[in-house]
């Protein structure tokens, strides 16, 4: 390979590097513009679902929720989380110990300090939330998540 090609190529991994997460993302089940997703989402949840931000703790009526059923992606209405999975973290945030098989995708985040691990809907794209290490048995992971993106459906 010439030096000059292998040049381009690195210029061009450092820019799609330096792109911000979603301008590289991959392509979903179900897609829609940015104006789709606008017109369908309030600010809070466009924020929260498609610029990867977060609701204020406590915030959520989904946080107190205990009733039988399933927290649906408000997003593309795929079942993520079954209620029987739900817990009170503590957190402020709805916190789950388990998703549903095949619901939900993880990638790193760096937007911080330390790299955490986003939770995202398989089907859309949609931000939920992050996974941490610190949940109860049997998994010990705490999937804390956005209640704005989110729908419960009660069994």
């Amino acid at each position: 390979m010439k030096r000059r090609n292998l040049l381009k190529g690195a210029t061009s991994i450092a820019c799609l590097a330096a792109l911000p997460r979603s301008a590289v993302a991959k392509a979903f089940e179900v897609t829609r513009t940015d104006a789709e997703w606008k017109a369908r989402l309030t600010d809070l949840e466009y924020k929260v679902m498609r610029k990867e931000g977060t609701e204020r703790a406590f915030s959520s009526p989904l946080n107190d929720e205990k009733r039988a059923g399933v927290f649906a992606c408000k997003g593309c209405d795929l079942p993520l989380y079954d209620a029987s999975t739900k817990y009170d973290s503590g957190t402020g945030w709805p916190s789950f110990w388990q998703p549903l098989e095949n619901a939900v995708e993880t990638k790193p985040d760096r937007k911080l300090l330390v790299v955490r691990t986003e939770v995202h809907c398989r089907r859309c794209g949609s931000h939920l939330g992050h996974v941490f290490n610190d949940g109860p048995p049997p998994t010990g992971k705490r999937h804390c998540l956005n209640g704005v993106s989110l729908v419960f459906k009660a069994a």
